[in-house]
Protein backbone atom coordinates (compact mmCIF):
# COMPACT_ATOMS: atom_id res chain seq x y z
CA UNK A 1 0.00 0.00 0.00
CA UNK A 2 1.40 3.38 -0.99
CA UNK A 3 1.01 6.26 1.47
CA UNK A 4 1.19 9.76 0.08
CA UNK A 5 1.76 13.04 1.93
CA UNK A 6 -1.48 14.96 1.54
CA UNK A 7 -1.00 18.27 3.38
CA UNK A 8 2.13 19.88 4.72
CA UNK A 9 0.76 22.59 6.97
CA UNK A 10 0.44 21.36 10.59
CA UNK A 11 -2.93 22.99 11.41
CA UNK A 12 -4.50 21.68 8.22
CA UNK A 13 -3.12 18.24 8.92
CA UNK A 14 -4.60 18.23 12.44
CA UNK A 15 -7.96 19.38 11.08
CA UNK A 16 -7.90 16.59 8.52
CA UNK A 17 -7.11 14.02 11.21
CA UNK A 18 -9.96 15.28 13.39
CA UNK A 19 -12.41 15.11 10.50
CA UNK A 20 -11.17 11.63 9.64
CA UNK A 21 -11.74 10.41 13.18
CA UNK A 22 -15.29 11.77 13.21
CA UNK A 23 -16.07 10.26 9.81
CA UNK A 24 -14.52 6.94 10.79
CA UNK A 25 -16.61 6.75 13.94
CA UNK A 26 -19.78 7.52 11.99
CA UNK A 27 -18.92 4.94 9.35
CA UNK A 28 -18.03 2.26 11.91
CA UNK A 29 -21.30 2.89 13.72
CA UNK A 30 -23.37 2.75 10.56
CA UNK A 31 -21.52 -0.35 9.32
CA UNK A 32 -22.33 -2.41 12.43
CA UNK A 33 -24.13 -5.52 11.30
CA UNK A 34 -26.50 -8.04 12.83
CA UNK A 35 -25.56 -11.64 12.10
CA UNK A 36 -28.30 -14.28 12.09
CA UNK A 37 -27.47 -17.95 12.61
CA UNK A 38 -29.39 -21.13 13.24
CA UNK A 39 -27.65 -23.69 15.44
CA UNK A 40 -29.15 -27.16 15.61
CA UNK A 41 -27.79 -29.31 18.44
CA UNK A 42 -27.87 -32.82 17.04
CA UNK A 43 -26.26 -36.22 17.11
CA UNK A 44 -23.87 -37.01 14.27
CA UNK A 45 -21.80 -40.13 13.49
CA UNK A 46 -18.08 -39.28 13.33
CA UNK A 47 -15.20 -41.67 12.68
CA UNK A 48 -11.96 -41.21 14.59
CA UNK A 49 -9.28 -43.70 15.70
CA UNK A 50 -10.75 -46.47 13.49
CA UNK A 51 -14.18 -46.32 15.13
CA UNK A 52 -17.42 -44.46 14.48
CA UNK A 53 -19.10 -42.74 17.41
CA UNK A 54 -22.29 -40.72 17.57
CA UNK A 55 -21.30 -37.34 19.01
CA UNK A 56 -23.24 -34.18 19.80
CA UNK A 57 -22.58 -31.42 17.26
CA UNK A 58 -23.89 -28.11 16.00
CA UNK A 59 -25.38 -28.42 12.50
CA UNK A 60 -23.65 -31.77 12.13
CA UNK A 61 -20.21 -30.10 12.14
CA UNK A 62 -17.20 -31.01 14.25
CA UNK A 63 -15.78 -28.58 15.20
CA UNK A 64 -18.82 -26.37 14.90
CA UNK A 65 -19.41 -23.31 12.68
CA UNK A 66 -16.90 -20.45 12.75
CA UNK A 67 -18.57 -17.14 13.61
CA UNK A 68 -16.94 -14.06 12.07
CA UNK A 69 -18.00 -10.57 13.19
CA UNK A 70 -16.63 -7.08 13.74
CA UNK A 71 -16.41 -5.10 16.93
CA UNK A 72 -19.82 -3.48 17.38
CA UNK A 73 -21.77 -6.19 15.53
CA UNK A 74 -24.69 -8.07 17.05
CA UNK A 75 -25.47 -11.77 16.87
CA UNK A 76 -28.83 -13.49 16.92
CA UNK A 77 -28.38 -17.25 17.17
CA UNK A 78 -31.50 -19.41 17.20
CA UNK A 79 -30.53 -22.63 18.97
CA UNK A 80 -32.69 -25.73 18.60
CA UNK A 81 -31.91 -28.85 20.61
CA UNK A 82 -32.81 -32.14 18.92
CA UNK A 83 -30.20 -34.14 20.85
CA UNK A 84 -30.96 -36.35 23.85
CA UNK A 85 -29.27 -34.12 26.44
CA UNK A 86 -30.08 -30.77 27.99
CA UNK A 87 -27.74 -28.12 26.57
CA UNK A 88 -26.69 -24.48 26.82
CA UNK A 89 -24.16 -22.47 24.81
CA UNK A 90 -21.59 -20.07 26.23
CA UNK A 91 -19.90 -17.33 24.18
CA UNK A 92 -16.58 -17.57 25.94
CA UNK A 93 -15.01 -14.18 26.67
CA UNK A 94 -17.87 -12.02 25.36
CA UNK A 95 -18.57 -9.37 27.99
CA UNK A 96 -22.38 -9.56 27.65
CA UNK A 97 -22.83 -6.09 29.18
CA UNK A 98 -25.95 -6.07 31.41
CA UNK A 99 -27.09 -9.18 29.52
CA UNK A 100 -26.33 -12.29 31.59
CA UNK A 101 -29.27 -14.02 29.90
CA UNK A 102 -27.06 -14.62 26.85
CA UNK A 103 -24.04 -15.90 28.77
CA UNK A 104 -25.09 -19.54 28.83
CA UNK A 105 -23.78 -21.58 31.81
CA UNK A 106 -26.57 -23.93 32.80
CA UNK A 107 -28.37 -23.20 36.07
CA UNK A 108 -26.26 -20.05 36.53
CA UNK A 109 -27.82 -17.61 34.03
CA UNK A 110 -30.42 -19.86 32.43
CA UNK A 111 -32.09 -23.22 32.68
CA UNK A 112 -30.87 -25.54 29.92
CA UNK A 113 -32.51 -25.98 26.54
CA UNK A 114 -34.28 -29.29 26.91
CA UNK A 115 -34.55 -31.84 24.06
CA UNK A 116 -37.03 -30.43 21.55
CA UNK A 117 -36.62 -26.89 22.92
CA UNK A 118 -35.39 -23.66 21.31
CA UNK A 119 -33.70 -20.56 22.67
CA UNK A 120 -32.36 -17.55 20.77
CA UNK A 121 -29.16 -15.98 22.07
CA UNK A 122 -28.99 -12.24 21.37
CA UNK A 123 -25.90 -10.19 22.18
CA UNK A 124 -23.61 -7.41 20.92
CA UNK A 125 -19.82 -7.31 20.75
CA UNK A 126 -18.64 -4.18 22.57
CA UNK A 127 -15.03 -2.98 22.44
CA UNK A 128 -13.49 -6.39 21.89
CA UNK A 129 -11.21 -7.50 19.04
CA UNK A 130 -9.43 -10.79 18.47
CA UNK A 131 -10.11 -14.48 18.95
CA UNK A 132 -12.78 -15.90 21.23
CA UNK A 133 -14.83 -19.06 20.95
CA UNK A 134 -18.14 -20.64 21.85
CA UNK A 135 -18.93 -23.97 23.49
CA UNK A 136 -21.55 -26.00 25.30
CA UNK A 137 -21.73 -25.23 29.02
CA UNK A 138 -23.60 -28.31 30.18
CA UNK A 139 -21.99 -31.41 31.69
CA UNK A 140 -19.30 -32.68 29.28
CA UNK A 141 -20.99 -31.73 26.00
CA UNK A 142 -18.15 -29.22 25.50
CA UNK A 143 -16.01 -32.20 24.42
CA UNK A 144 -17.52 -31.96 20.93
CA UNK A 145 -19.73 -28.85 20.90
CA UNK A 146 -17.43 -25.88 20.22
CA UNK A 147 -16.28 -23.47 17.53
CA UNK A 148 -14.33 -20.26 16.88
CA UNK A 149 -15.67 -16.73 17.35
CA UNK A 150 -13.47 -14.29 15.44
CA UNK A 151 -13.88 -10.55 16.05
CA UNK A 152 -12.31 -8.24 13.48
CA UNK A 153 -11.67 -4.53 14.12
CA UNK A 154 -14.27 -2.02 13.02
CA UNK A 155 -14.06 -0.93 9.40
CA UNK A 156 -11.14 1.43 8.89
CA UNK A 157 -9.25 0.30 11.98
CA UNK A 158 -6.14 -1.77 11.16
CA UNK A 159 -4.43 -4.39 13.28
CA UNK A 160 -1.61 -2.93 15.42
CA UNK A 161 0.77 -5.37 13.72
CA UNK A 162 1.72 -6.39 10.19
CA UNK A 163 -1.40 -7.21 8.21
CA UNK A 164 -1.34 -10.98 7.61
CA UNK A 165 -1.74 -12.46 4.15
CA UNK A 166 -4.00 -15.11 5.61
CA UNK A 167 -5.57 -16.05 8.92
CA UNK A 168 -6.00 -19.64 10.13
CA UNK A 169 -8.14 -20.76 13.09
CA UNK A 170 -6.38 -23.59 14.95
CA UNK A 171 -8.73 -25.27 17.44
CA UNK A 172 -7.07 -27.72 19.82
CA UNK A 173 -9.39 -30.37 21.21
CA UNK A 174 -9.55 -33.62 23.12
CA UNK A 175 -11.07 -36.91 21.91
CA UNK A 176 -12.37 -39.93 23.80
CA UNK A 177 -12.78 -43.27 22.04
CA UNK A 178 -16.17 -43.56 23.73
CA UNK A 179 -19.07 -41.27 24.62
CA UNK A 180 -17.66 -38.42 26.79
CA UNK A 181 -20.95 -38.27 28.68
CA UNK A 182 -20.51 -41.94 29.59
CA UNK A 183 -17.00 -41.16 30.84
CA UNK A 184 -18.46 -38.42 33.04
CA UNK A 185 -21.29 -40.62 34.33
CA UNK A 186 -18.82 -43.32 35.31
CA UNK A 187 -16.62 -40.83 37.19
CA UNK A 188 -19.62 -39.30 38.95
CA UNK A 189 -20.75 -42.77 40.08
CA UNK A 190 -17.36 -44.02 41.26
CA UNK A 191 -16.09 -40.77 42.76
CA UNK A 192 -12.74 -41.43 41.07
CA UNK A 193 -10.94 -39.34 38.48
CA UNK A 194 -12.42 -39.68 34.98
CA UNK A 195 -10.65 -41.68 32.29
CA UNK A 196 -8.21 -39.54 30.33
CA UNK A 197 -8.73 -38.82 26.64
CA UNK A 198 -7.37 -41.07 23.89
CA UNK A 199 -6.20 -38.30 21.56
CA UNK A 200 -5.79 -34.59 21.08
CA UNK A 201 -7.03 -32.95 17.90
CA UNK A 202 -6.32 -29.98 15.66
CA UNK A 203 -9.48 -28.75 13.97
CA UNK A 204 -11.16 -32.03 14.84
CA UNK A 205 -8.45 -34.37 13.49
CA UNK A 206 -5.92 -36.28 15.65
CA UNK A 207 -3.12 -36.28 13.09
CA UNK A 208 -0.43 -38.63 11.83
CA UNK A 209 0.62 -40.24 15.13
CA UNK A 210 -2.72 -41.92 15.88
CA UNK A 211 -4.21 -45.05 14.38
CA UNK A 212 -6.43 -44.69 11.30
CA UNK A 213 -5.88 -40.90 11.28
CA UNK A 214 -3.12 -39.94 8.84
CA UNK A 215 -5.40 -39.79 5.80
CA UNK A 216 -7.50 -37.09 7.47
CA UNK A 217 -4.75 -35.02 9.10
CA UNK A 218 -5.50 -31.30 8.91
CA UNK A 219 -3.36 -29.55 6.26
CA UNK A 220 -2.80 -25.79 6.07
CA UNK A 221 -1.32 -24.35 2.87
CA UNK A 222 0.86 -21.23 2.77
CA UNK A 223 2.97 -19.51 0.13
CA UNK A 224 6.62 -18.61 0.61
CA UNK A 225 7.04 -15.14 2.09
CA UNK A 226 3.49 -14.90 3.45
CA UNK A 227 2.73 -13.52 6.89
CA UNK A 228 0.23 -15.84 8.60
CA UNK A 229 -1.94 -15.19 11.66
CA UNK A 230 -2.81 -18.31 13.64
CA UNK A 231 -5.85 -17.93 15.89
CA UNK A 232 -5.20 -20.70 18.42
CA UNK A 233 -7.98 -21.89 20.73
CA UNK A 234 -7.63 -24.52 23.45
CA UNK A 235 -11.01 -26.27 23.45
CA UNK A 236 -9.63 -29.34 25.25
CA UNK A 237 -11.85 -30.45 28.08
CA UNK A 238 -9.21 -31.10 30.73
CA UNK A 239 -5.70 -30.35 29.51
CA UNK A 240 -3.26 -27.45 29.21
CA UNK A 241 -1.20 -27.83 26.05
CA UNK A 242 2.13 -26.84 24.54
CA UNK A 243 1.97 -25.84 20.85
CA UNK A 244 4.67 -25.15 18.26
CA UNK A 245 5.34 -25.06 14.51
CA UNK A 246 8.49 -26.82 13.31
CA UNK A 247 11.28 -24.44 12.19
CA UNK A 248 9.04 -21.34 12.48
CA UNK A 249 9.35 -18.60 15.06
CA UNK A 250 6.05 -17.37 16.46
CA UNK A 251 5.21 -13.85 17.58
CA UNK A 252 2.35 -13.53 20.04
CA UNK A 253 0.17 -10.51 19.24
CA UNK A 254 -3.00 -11.22 21.22
CA UNK A 255 -4.56 -13.34 23.95
CA UNK A 256 -8.24 -13.73 24.91
CA UNK A 257 -9.37 -11.00 22.46
CA UNK A 258 -6.88 -8.43 23.75
CA UNK A 259 -3.77 -7.23 21.94
CA UNK A 260 -0.31 -7.81 23.43
CA UNK A 261 3.14 -6.38 22.89
CA UNK A 262 4.71 -8.51 20.13
CA UNK A 263 6.36 -11.38 21.97
CA UNK A 264 8.67 -13.79 20.08
CA UNK A 265 8.65 -17.43 21.13
CA UNK A 266 9.23 -20.91 19.76
CA UNK A 267 6.42 -22.48 21.81
CA UNK A 268 3.23 -21.38 23.52
CA UNK A 269 1.43 -22.81 26.53
CA UNK A 270 -2.33 -22.49 26.31
CA UNK A 271 -4.83 -23.58 28.95
CA UNK A 272 -8.38 -24.80 28.37
CA UNK A 273 -10.53 -21.77 27.57
CA UNK A 274 -7.63 -19.55 26.50
CA UNK A 275 -6.94 -18.18 23.02
CA UNK A 276 -3.63 -16.98 21.61
CA UNK A 277 -3.02 -15.10 18.35
CA UNK A 278 0.43 -15.59 16.81
CA UNK A 279 2.11 -14.36 13.62
CA UNK A 280 4.75 -16.22 11.67
CA UNK A 281 6.46 -15.71 8.35
CA UNK A 282 6.60 -18.55 5.83
CA UNK A 283 10.35 -18.08 5.41
CA UNK A 284 11.56 -21.68 5.35
CA UNK A 285 12.45 -23.80 2.37
CA UNK A 286 9.33 -25.03 0.56
CA UNK A 287 8.48 -28.27 2.32
CA UNK A 288 6.06 -29.69 4.87
CA UNK A 289 6.25 -28.90 8.58
CA UNK A 290 4.27 -30.19 11.53
CA UNK A 291 2.23 -28.04 13.84
CA UNK A 292 2.02 -30.06 17.05
CA UNK A 293 0.47 -29.95 20.52
CA UNK A 294 1.06 -32.11 23.57
CA UNK A 295 0.24 -32.02 27.25
CA UNK A 296 1.48 -29.63 29.89
CA UNK A 297 0.48 -31.53 33.03
CA UNK A 298 1.16 -30.34 36.56
CA UNK A 299 -0.86 -32.71 38.76
CA UNK A 300 1.49 -35.05 40.58
CA UNK A 301 1.03 -38.81 40.14
CA UNK A 302 -2.10 -38.32 38.06
CA UNK A 303 -2.83 -40.01 34.75
CA UNK A 304 -2.96 -37.82 31.65
CA UNK A 305 -3.10 -38.22 27.88
CA UNK A 306 0.59 -38.30 26.91
CA UNK A 307 0.09 -38.20 23.12
CA UNK A 308 0.83 -35.63 20.43
CA UNK A 309 -1.57 -34.20 17.87
CA UNK A 310 -0.31 -32.82 14.59
CA UNK A 311 -1.39 -30.85 11.56
CA UNK A 312 0.71 -30.18 8.47
CA UNK A 313 1.90 -26.77 7.32
CA UNK A 314 2.46 -27.18 3.60
CA UNK A 315 4.15 -24.65 1.32
CA UNK A 316 2.05 -24.27 -1.81
CA UNK A 317 5.18 -23.55 -3.84
CA UNK A 318 6.49 -27.05 -3.17
CA UNK A 319 6.43 -29.04 -6.40
CA UNK A 320 4.37 -32.20 -6.68
CA UNK A 321 7.49 -34.30 -7.23
CA UNK A 322 9.18 -32.78 -4.19
CA UNK A 323 6.03 -33.43 -2.14
CA UNK A 324 6.08 -37.09 -3.14
CA UNK A 325 9.75 -37.36 -2.23
CA UNK A 326 9.44 -35.61 1.13
CA UNK A 327 7.80 -38.38 3.13
CA UNK A 328 9.45 -36.98 6.25
CA UNK A 329 7.67 -34.05 7.89
CA UNK A 330 9.72 -32.03 10.36
CA UNK A 331 8.36 -32.21 13.92
CA UNK A 332 8.85 -29.34 16.40
CA UNK A 333 10.56 -30.07 19.69
CA UNK A 334 7.88 -29.62 22.33
CA UNK A 335 8.71 -29.20 26.03
CA UNK A 336 8.43 -32.09 28.46
CA UNK A 337 4.96 -32.51 29.93
CA UNK A 338 6.15 -31.17 33.32
CA UNK A 339 8.20 -28.23 32.04
CA UNK A 340 6.74 -25.59 34.34
CA UNK A 341 9.72 -23.28 33.73
CA UNK A 342 8.84 -22.95 30.03
CA UNK A 343 5.13 -22.54 30.76
CA UNK A 344 5.81 -19.87 33.38
CA UNK A 345 8.26 -17.96 31.19
CA UNK A 346 5.70 -17.85 28.39
CA UNK A 347 2.89 -16.57 30.60
CA UNK A 348 5.15 -14.05 32.34
CA UNK A 349 6.29 -12.65 28.97
CA UNK A 350 2.84 -11.38 28.02
CA UNK A 351 2.24 -7.62 28.28
CA UNK A 352 -0.40 -5.21 27.04
CA UNK A 353 0.79 -2.99 24.17
CA UNK A 354 0.31 0.22 26.17
CA UNK A 355 -0.68 1.47 29.61
CA UNK A 356 -3.75 -0.23 31.08
CA UNK A 357 -6.25 1.44 33.40
CA UNK A 358 -5.57 -0.87 36.32
CA UNK A 359 -7.51 -0.01 39.51
CA UNK A 360 -5.19 1.30 42.22
CA UNK A 361 -7.59 1.90 45.10
CA UNK A 362 -9.16 -1.49 45.84
CA UNK A 363 -12.64 -1.76 47.35
CA UNK A 364 -12.80 -5.56 47.49
CA UNK A 365 -9.57 -7.36 48.37
CA UNK A 366 -10.36 -11.06 47.97
CA UNK A 367 -8.23 -14.14 48.56
CA UNK A 368 -9.46 -17.42 47.07
CA UNK A 369 -7.75 -20.72 47.88
CA UNK A 370 -8.46 -23.00 44.91
CA UNK A 371 -7.75 -26.68 44.57
CA UNK A 372 -8.84 -30.25 45.00
CA UNK A 373 -10.20 -32.13 48.00
CA UNK A 374 -11.56 -35.48 49.09
CA UNK A 375 -14.92 -36.39 50.59
CA UNK A 376 -14.60 -39.13 53.19
CA UNK A 377 -16.94 -42.11 52.98
CA UNK A 378 -18.16 -43.82 56.12
CA UNK A 379 -18.09 -47.30 54.58
CA UNK A 380 -16.42 -48.84 51.53
CA UNK A 381 -18.67 -48.44 48.53
CA UNK A 382 -18.58 -48.70 44.71
CA UNK A 383 -19.24 -44.95 44.83
CA UNK A 384 -16.10 -44.25 46.87
CA UNK A 385 -13.27 -45.26 44.56
CA UNK A 386 -11.13 -42.22 45.20
CA UNK A 387 -7.95 -42.53 47.30
CA UNK A 388 -8.45 -44.41 50.59
CA UNK A 389 -12.24 -44.80 50.38
CA UNK A 390 -13.04 -41.23 49.33
CA UNK A 391 -14.67 -39.30 46.52
CA UNK A 392 -12.83 -36.56 44.64
CA UNK A 393 -14.01 -32.98 45.16
CA UNK A 394 -12.75 -29.46 44.44
CA UNK A 395 -13.43 -26.12 46.06
CA UNK A 396 -12.79 -22.41 46.38
CA UNK A 397 -12.27 -21.21 49.96
CA UNK A 398 -13.38 -24.66 51.10
CA UNK A 399 -16.78 -24.33 49.40
CA UNK A 400 -17.51 -26.97 46.78
CA UNK A 401 -20.03 -25.35 44.43
CA UNK A 402 -23.33 -27.14 43.87
CA UNK A 403 -25.25 -26.23 40.72
CA UNK A 404 -28.98 -25.68 41.29
CA UNK A 405 -31.46 -27.94 39.47
CA UNK A 406 -34.79 -26.14 39.75
CA UNK A 407 -33.93 -22.55 38.75
CA UNK A 408 -30.86 -20.64 37.64
CA UNK A 409 -29.04 -18.39 40.12
CA UNK A 410 -29.68 -15.35 37.90
CA UNK A 411 -33.40 -16.07 37.61
CA UNK A 412 -33.66 -16.60 41.35
CA UNK A 413 -31.94 -13.27 42.00
CA UNK A 414 -33.99 -11.39 39.40
CA UNK A 415 -37.31 -12.87 40.59
CA UNK A 416 -36.51 -12.73 44.29
CA UNK A 417 -36.86 -16.50 44.72
CA UNK A 418 -35.42 -17.76 48.00
CA UNK A 419 -33.67 -21.06 48.63
CA UNK A 420 -31.67 -21.33 45.40
CA UNK A 421 -28.43 -19.71 46.61
CA UNK A 422 -26.96 -17.85 49.56
CA UNK A 423 -24.89 -14.65 49.39
CA UNK A 424 -22.25 -15.70 51.89
CA UNK A 425 -19.31 -16.92 49.84
CA UNK A 426 -16.28 -16.24 52.08
CA UNK A 427 -13.89 -13.49 50.91
CA UNK A 428 -10.96 -15.40 52.45
CA UNK A 429 -10.50 -19.06 53.45
CA UNK A 430 -12.42 -19.85 56.66
CA UNK A 431 -9.18 -21.28 58.07
CA UNK A 432 -5.78 -19.92 57.09
CA UNK A 433 -3.11 -22.58 56.60
CA UNK A 434 0.14 -23.29 54.76
CA UNK A 435 -1.58 -23.53 51.37
CA UNK A 436 1.32 -25.08 49.46
CA UNK A 437 2.88 -27.01 52.33
CA UNK A 438 1.88 -30.11 54.25
CA UNK A 439 -1.83 -29.49 54.81
CA UNK A 440 -3.58 -31.09 57.78
CA UNK A 441 -5.93 -33.84 56.54
CA UNK A 442 -8.75 -32.26 58.55
CA UNK A 443 -8.77 -29.45 55.94
CA UNK A 444 -9.04 -31.74 52.90
CA UNK A 445 -12.83 -32.13 52.95
CA UNK A 446 -14.82 -29.12 51.65
CA UNK A 447 -18.39 -28.17 52.43
CA UNK A 448 -21.05 -28.13 49.71
CA UNK A 449 -22.98 -24.98 48.89
CA UNK A 450 -24.43 -22.72 46.21
CA UNK A 451 -22.83 -19.52 47.40
CA UNK A 452 -22.31 -16.17 45.66
CA UNK A 453 -20.28 -13.10 46.57
CA UNK A 454 -21.99 -9.72 46.16
CA UNK A 455 -20.21 -6.78 44.55
CA UNK A 456 -21.50 -3.23 44.33
CA UNK A 457 -21.63 -1.82 40.83
CA UNK A 458 -18.43 0.07 40.03
CA UNK A 459 -16.42 -1.41 42.89
CA UNK A 460 -12.76 -2.15 42.23
CA UNK A 461 -11.78 -5.75 42.84
CA UNK A 462 -8.55 -7.61 43.44
CA UNK A 463 -8.53 -11.41 43.66
CA UNK A 464 -5.52 -13.46 44.62
CA UNK A 465 -6.07 -17.02 43.42
CA UNK A 466 -3.93 -19.32 45.56
CA UNK A 467 -3.30 -22.91 44.52
CA UNK A 468 -3.17 -25.48 47.33
CA UNK A 469 -1.29 -28.74 47.79
CA UNK A 470 -4.40 -30.61 48.93
CA UNK A 471 -4.25 -33.90 46.95
CA UNK A 472 -1.80 -32.21 44.55
CA UNK A 473 -0.65 -28.79 43.46
CA UNK A 474 -1.85 -28.01 39.95
CA UNK A 475 -2.26 -25.30 37.33
CA UNK A 476 -5.95 -24.36 37.43
CA UNK A 477 -7.05 -22.23 34.43
CA UNK A 478 -9.60 -19.93 36.08
CA UNK A 479 -12.23 -18.28 33.87
CA UNK A 480 -14.37 -15.31 34.92
CA UNK A 481 -17.57 -14.89 32.93
CA UNK A 482 -18.73 -11.42 31.91
CA UNK A 483 -15.37 -9.74 32.45
CA UNK A 484 -11.86 -9.18 31.23
CA UNK A 485 -9.27 -8.60 33.95
CA UNK A 486 -5.69 -7.44 34.33
CA UNK A 487 -3.19 -10.07 35.47
CA UNK A 488 -1.06 -7.94 37.77
CA UNK A 489 1.16 -10.54 39.40
CA UNK A 490 1.99 -14.20 39.92
CA UNK A 491 4.47 -16.30 41.81
CA UNK A 492 5.21 -19.59 43.53
CA UNK A 493 4.60 -20.56 47.13
CA UNK A 494 2.14 -18.77 49.39
CA UNK A 495 1.14 -15.22 48.49
CA UNK A 496 2.59 -12.64 50.85
CA UNK A 497 0.95 -9.24 50.48
CA UNK A 498 3.82 -7.27 52.03
CA UNK A 499 6.41 -8.96 49.83
CA UNK A 500 4.50 -9.53 46.58
CA UNK A 501 2.17 -6.54 46.13
CA UNK A 502 5.02 -4.03 45.52
CA UNK A 503 6.11 -6.20 42.57
CA UNK A 504 2.73 -6.01 40.81
CA UNK A 505 2.68 -4.76 37.22
CA UNK A 506 0.18 -1.91 37.32
CA UNK A 507 1.35 -0.37 34.04
CA UNK A 508 0.97 -2.84 31.16
CA UNK A 509 -0.30 -6.17 32.54
CA UNK A 510 -1.94 -8.56 30.06
CA UNK A 511 -5.73 -8.47 29.85
CA UNK A 512 -7.38 -11.89 29.90
CA UNK A 513 -10.58 -13.78 30.69
CA UNK A 514 -8.87 -17.05 31.72
CA UNK A 515 -5.64 -17.37 33.71
CA UNK A 516 -3.87 -20.33 35.29
CA UNK A 517 -2.71 -20.53 38.86
CA UNK A 518 0.97 -21.53 38.81
CA UNK A 519 1.21 -25.04 40.35
CA UNK A 520 1.95 -24.49 43.99
CA UNK A 521 1.66 -20.74 43.49
CA UNK A 522 -0.67 -17.79 43.09
CA UNK A 523 -1.92 -15.27 40.54
CA UNK A 524 -3.44 -11.83 41.20
CA UNK A 525 -6.04 -10.16 39.00
CA UNK A 526 -7.85 -6.80 39.11
CA UNK A 527 -11.02 -5.49 37.45
CA UNK A 528 -13.85 -3.01 37.90
CA UNK A 529 -17.26 -4.55 38.64
CA UNK A 530 -19.02 -2.60 35.87
CA UNK A 531 -21.20 -5.41 34.47
CA UNK A 532 -24.32 -6.16 36.53
CA UNK A 533 -25.62 -9.69 36.80
CA UNK A 534 -24.58 -13.13 38.02
CA UNK A 535 -21.22 -14.26 36.66
CA UNK A 536 -19.65 -17.67 37.15
CA UNK A 537 -15.97 -18.00 38.03
CA UNK A 538 -14.60 -21.52 37.65
CA UNK A 539 -11.74 -23.78 36.70
CA UNK A 540 -11.89 -24.54 32.97
CA UNK A 541 -10.71 -28.09 33.55
CA UNK A 542 -14.19 -29.59 33.33
CA UNK A 543 -13.36 -32.52 35.60
CA UNK A 544 -12.68 -29.93 38.32
CA UNK A 545 -15.81 -27.93 37.49
CA UNK A 546 -18.12 -30.90 38.09
CA UNK A 547 -16.23 -31.54 41.35
CA UNK A 548 -17.18 -28.04 42.51
CA UNK A 549 -14.26 -25.72 41.66
CA UNK A 550 -16.50 -22.70 41.04
CA UNK A 551 -18.29 -19.75 42.62
CA UNK A 552 -20.45 -16.85 41.43
CA UNK A 553 -20.19 -13.10 41.66
CA UNK A 554 -23.47 -11.23 41.97
CA UNK A 555 -22.81 -7.70 40.71
CA UNK A 556 -25.63 -5.41 41.80
CA UNK A 557 -27.28 -2.87 39.49
CA UNK A 558 -25.87 0.62 39.39
CA UNK A 559 -27.73 3.84 38.52
CA UNK A 560 -29.89 4.16 35.42
CA UNK A 561 -30.74 1.87 32.56
CA UNK A 562 -27.15 1.53 31.30
CA UNK A 563 -26.08 0.02 34.62
CA UNK A 564 -29.07 -2.26 35.08
CA UNK A 565 -29.58 -5.85 33.95
CA UNK A 566 -31.97 -5.97 30.99
CA UNK A 567 -35.21 -7.96 31.42
CA UNK A 568 -35.03 -11.65 30.54
CA UNK A 569 -36.13 -12.62 27.02
CA UNK A 570 -39.55 -14.19 26.66
CA UNK A 571 -38.12 -17.44 25.29
CA UNK A 572 -35.71 -18.01 28.20
CA UNK A 573 -35.88 -21.77 28.83
CA UNK A 574 -37.84 -23.02 31.81
CA UNK A 575 -36.50 -25.68 34.15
Amino acid sequence: MQIRKLIDKPHQFCLLIALSVVLASLVSFSDAETHYHEFVIQEQPVKRLCRTHKIITVNGQFPGPILEVRDGDSLIIKTTNIAQYNVTLHWHGVRQIANPWADGPEYITQCPIQPGGTYTYRFTIQNQVGTLWWHAHSQWLRATVYGALIIYPKFGLPYPFATPNQEIPVILGEWWDRDPMAVLRQAQFTGAAPNVSDAYTINGQPGDFYRCSSQETTVFSVESGETVLLRIINAALNQELFFAVANHKLTVVGVDAAYTKPFPTSVIMIGPGQTTDVLFTADQSPSRYYMAASAYDTAQNAAFDNTTTTAVLEYGSETCSARRQSSQVLLPQLPAFNDTATATAFTAGLRSPSKVGVPNNIDENLFFAVGLGLINCLLPSPSCQGPNNTRFAASMNNVSFVFPTTLSVMQAYYQGVQGIFTADFPPVPPVRFDYTGNVNRALWQPVNGTKVYKLKYGSTVQIVLQDTSIVTTEDHPMHLHGYQFSVVGMGFGNFNAARDTPKFNLVDPPVRNTIGTPPGGWVAIRFVADNPGVWLMHCHIDAHLVWGLAMCFLVENGQGAQQTVIPPPQDLPQC
